[in-house]
């Protein structure tokens, strides 16, 4: 009998029943060493990880599957994605009418869903194809095993806490949370900002995890401005690019653009109130997975500079600021020297499109004409700027020559922004 439990261990080995990679590994596991088919290094080289941290699913208005709007981003290359519905994490039990899902979705989702993850992943209540059968919507836990990719791919959990105050929209995300955060309100946008922001650094002490709050869209409804973004100084993180197309991210003859209105926070900040640096993200805010128009993937992301591919790892180094944000340009490095007080970019290049590199501070001035000026142009793939005695900041916006494949306004181009950088 122990000669057979033998030769079956060493079978069920082979035949890849247990951990490892090829065969080396599997004999090497049979005969009682240590198989490691991909190794974590010791000191894993700095790198670029790619992701969007600002999804929507059916959990709450989105019009796919969370596994596979994680997968639709896997395959593309992403290396992180936070999913973040309105005022929910996708945790518990939860079911949804099939009628509402096909309403969403369109009559092929639940057909790609089971083509994609199989039907026997794809649970249903109630007579098929009746007005109260439903599908059960699985959550972040349950699905996370079937998409991630160690040192590939992750998902994050996220909220967007979604507020209002005087009227208007403020929406908050918080990337990385455990625990749903209700919206408080307040009597003021400022005040609502402040009281949500707040509930998310209290979990983050309280649980002791790194967590990522970022304003939201602030051109959406023209709810936030830029002296709300300089006022809420506990705020680091706003997006300045969204891929909606009802953000208003152009502004218009009433509004500052949402790039302008960066400057115009920061300004604010650094002349006014010797505050930290805000630091702008890019997102898709993605709803649409099926073609239509609307919100859809891929429209904006962040290049996070890190060794692992954790969301602690990627949260801490956002914090430092080692990261920038993207449209569709590809950056090969940014690096800000507080020594020479230099910030230099270098670019991936496509092959097709010719690019320009603007260099934009904002002076030690009280007159706004400084505010934001393009002090140096560069046509080169690599280029820098020296902070001069009077510039408050420095920050570079890479434009290529070419359109986004999937533009948001007309004569849209891609572009990169790295964060802004000042000499303290």
């Amino acid at each position: 009998m122990k000669q057979f439990h033998g030769v079956l261990l060493v079978t069920l080995v082979l035949a890849g029943f247990f951990p490892g990679s090829g065969a080396n590994d599997s004999v090497a596991f049979a005969q009682g060493g240590d198989p490691v088919s991909d190794p974590v290094p010791n000191e894993p080289e700095f790198r670029w990880w790619k992701g969007n941290l600002h999804t929507h699913s059916f959990w709450s208005d989105g019009n796919d599957f969370p596994e596979m709007i994680s997968e639709w981003y896997r395959v593309q290359g992403y290396n992180f994605l936070a999913m973040s519905d309105h005022n929910r994490l996708a945790e518990g039990m939860r079911w949804m009418k099939e009628s509402e899902i096909l309403k969403r979705g369109g009559p092929d989702v639940l057909k790609k869903y089971r083509n994609r993850f199989g039907g026997g992943w794809v649970e249903t209540q109630g007579k098929e194809d009746a007005k109260d059968s439903e599908i059960r919507l699985k959550p972040l836990d349950e699905y996370r095993s079937l998409v991630e990719e160690r040192g590939r791919f992750i998902v994050i959990p996220a909220e967007e806490i979604t507020d209002s105050a005087d009227g208007k929209p403020v929406h908050m995300n918080a990337t990385n949370v455990a625990e749903i955060i209700k919206p408080v309100g307040g009597s003021t946008v400022r005040e609502a900002m402040q009281n949500n922001l707040r509930l998310v650094l209290e979990q983050e002490k309280k649980l002791g995890r790194e967590i990522l709050p970022h304003l939201n869209h602030p051109n959406f409804g023209y709810a936030i401005t830029a002296d709300d973004l300089a006022a809420v100084i506990a705020e680091r993180f706003f997006e300045v690019y969204n891929g909606h197309p009802g953000v208003n991210h152009l502004g218009d003859k009433d509004h500052i653009g949402v790039e302008k209105m960066w400057d115009a926070a920061n300004y604010l900040r650094v002349m006014k109130m010797e505050a930290p640096l805000l630091y702008g993200v890019a997102t898709d805010d993605s709803h649409e997975y099926h073609g239509k128009p609307g919100s859809h993937p891929g429209r904006g992301w962040v290049m996070v500079k890190s060794r692992y591919l954790t969301p602690e790892h990627l949260i801490k180094a956002m914090k430092e600021g080692d990261f920038y944000s993207s449209s569709g340009v590809t950056l090969r490095d940014v690096d800000f020297s507080k020594k020479k007080k230099t910030l230099t970019v270098e670019i991936n290049p496509d092959p097709n499109a010719t690019y320009k590199t603007e260099y934009i501070v904002s002076k030690k001035s009280d007159d706004a004409s400084n505010v934001g000026i393009v002090v140096s142009t560069s046509e080169e793939l690599s280029s820098s700027y020296e902070l001069k005695e009077d510039d408050l900041y420095v920050r570079a916006v890479v434009t290529s020559s070419l359109a986004p494949l999937d533009p948001v306004w007309k004569e849209q181009k891609q572009q990169a922004w790295t964060q802004p950088f000042s000499a303290k």
